[in-house]
C-alpha cells in the first residue's frame, strides 16, 4: 500500500469539494423548501377558494334544478291545455247556445213588453173616449135640464 502524503493543495481541493457538495446540498433543500412553501400557499389559496366554490356550485345547481322545474311547469301546463280544449271548446258552445237562448228571450220579452204596453195605451184612449162618450149624452142632459131651469125660470118671470 502506498499512502500519499497530503499536500496542503491537496486537501485544499479535498475541502473545496466537500464544501461544493454541501451547497449543491444546500441550494437543493432550499429549493425543495421553496416548493414546498409555495405548494402550502397554493393549497392555502385553494382552501380560501373552496367556500366561494362550494357555494357557487350550490347557487349553480339551485339555478339547474328551478329552470328544470320550470321546464316541466310549462310541460305540465302545455299538457293541462291540451287535456282541457275540447271541455273549453264544449263550455264555449254551451254559453254560445245560453247567451243565444237569453237573447231570445230577451227579445221576446221586449216584444210582449212593446205589446202590452201598446194595448194598455189602447185600452187608456177607449177608456177616455168612452168617458167623453159618456160626458156627452150628460151634457146634452145637463144642458137640457139647464134649458128646462132657465125656461121654467123665465116663464115664471113672464107671468108675473
Amino acid at each position: 500500500m502506498i499512502v500519499k502524503e497530503a499536500t496542503p493543495c491537496s486537501a485544499l481541493i479535498v475541502a473545496q469539494g466537500t464544501v461544493d457538495a454541501k451547497e449543491r446540498r444546500i441550494r437543493n433543500y432550499r429549493l425543495q423548501i421553496e416548493k414546498r412553501l409555495q405548494q402550502a400557499q397554493a393549497r392555502k389559496a385553494a382552501l380560501r377558494n373552496i367556500p366561494e366554490q362550494i357555494v357557487l356550485q350550490e347557487v349553480r345547481k339551485m339555478v339547474e334544478d328551478m329552470q328544470a322545474l320550470n321546464q316541466r311547469l310549462e310541460e305540465t301546463e302545455a299538457a293541462i291545455n291540451e287535456i282541457f280544449k275540447p271541455i273549453d271548446k264544449e263550455a264555449e258552445m254551451i254559453m254560445k247556445i245560453q247567451l243565444d237562448g237569453e237573447e231570445k228571450t230577451m227579445k221576446q220579452m221586449m216584444a210582449l213588453q212593446s205589446q202590452a204596453l201598446f194595448e194598455k195605451m189602447e185600452a187608456a184612449e177607449k177608456m177616455e173616449a168612452a168617458k167623453k162618450m159618456e160626458n156627452i149624452p150628460q151634457l146634452d142632459a145637463n144642458q137640457s135640464n139647464q134649458d128646462a131651469t132657465t125656461s121654467s125660470s123665465s116663464q115664471p118671470a113672464q107671468t108675473r
